[in-house]
């Protein structure tokens, strides 16, 4: 009777500390709407910057916050596509914002909370542990996320963009979707180095080549002929004037098979790649044209760039 009783208040006692991890933390999320979406934010600062998921918003400008059954209007100051993170910057005072953690230190099995808030009432929760630290995502919304963090939490719609949390309360990462029965969310480390850029004025910048791209097989006989270690690559379908690519050199119907002598066996190892060290940096990219292999050489820019000339 005494074990029964042991039992029975351990999990009294785990389900009251849960309960009153989600009650201390519902000050720090909201909702955040646009004409199109509905999802989560978290307040970072007091004086209302909220991170998001980039998805959420779209491309949308102004967006609609949502706390305590109150709404108040946000503007995005910035977003980074690739890592699925976008700043907010809302014109309230004195929010609440969530304590953040050290997503280096998350370990496989270590128990978890996700908290949403889509509907601008009470948050939601769903729990588990972290199945897998530093995955990478492939074929999600046609591009790649490095480095994520997995758990079998439950994500239901309107997750994406809050937080995940750990046992002490602390934020460690950013809930951004649920595919292969997995809760995918990004490093808090990663989402912090990203937003402070923002808040401070910032831009994220990504190198831009002016392709359009996809992954192929390549026959057996050409790998055979040339001795090339990989059996895949990117196929150039499409070069835009005046771009980088264009002024390289490269052309329709190009495999491209190394980047910085980096190897590119898929479309999604390019952009993992294009970082904003690359940018305006002449940088080596080995191509196989007909049966032949060749090395060219290309100097990224930002689209921001491209647009600008």
């Amino acid at each position: 009777m005494s074990n029964q009783l042991s039992s029975l208040q351990i999990l009294k006692s785990l389900s009251d500390a849960t309960s009153e991890l989600v009650k201390r933390l519902a000050p720090s999320i909201v909702s955040v709407n646009t004409r199109m979406t509905r999802g989560t934010g978290v307040i970072l600062s007091p004086d209302g910057h909220i991170v998001t998921c980039s998805h959420v918003l779209g491309r949308a400008a102004q967006v609609r916050i949502g706390q305590k059954g109150r709404t108040f209007e946000a503007t995005t100051l910035g977003f980074d596509p690739y890592s699925d993170v976008a700043l907010l910057k809302a014109e309230e005072k004195h929010l609440t914002p969530v304590e953040l953690g050290d997503s280096d230190k998350l370990t496989t099995g270590q128990f978890i909370l996700a908290l949403a808030n889509p509907f601008n009432r009470q948050p939601t929760a769903t729990s588990g542990i972290i199945t897998s630290v530093g995955v990478t995502l492939r074929g999600w919304r046609s591009t790649a996320m490095e480095n994520v963090i997995a758990t079998d939490a439950k994500l239901n719609p309107g997750f994406s963009g809050g937080p995940l949390i750990d046992v002490t309360g602390k934020m460690i990462g950013l809930n951004a979707a649920y595919v292969w029965q997995r809760g995918i969310a990004v490093p808090i480390n990663r989402v912090k180095n990203i937003t402070d850029r923002l808040i401070t004025g910032g831009k994220l910048r990504r190198a831009y080549l002016g392709i359009v791209s996809n992954t192929i097989q390549i026959p057996q006989e050409i790998t055979s002929q040339t001795g090339l270690e990989q059996d895949t690559g990117v196929m150039i379908f499409q070069v835009e004037p005046d771009t980088p690519a264009k002024k390289a050199g490269l052309t329709m119907g190009d495999v491209i098979i190394k980047f910085n002598n980096q190897p590119i066996t898929t479309f999604y190892d390019l952009p993992r790649l294009l970082t904003e060290d690359t940018i305006n940096k002449k940088t080596k990219i080995t191509i196989l044209r007909g049966e032949r292999i060749q090395e060219l050489t290309i100097t990224p820019t930002t689209a921001e760039d491209q647009n600008d000339e």
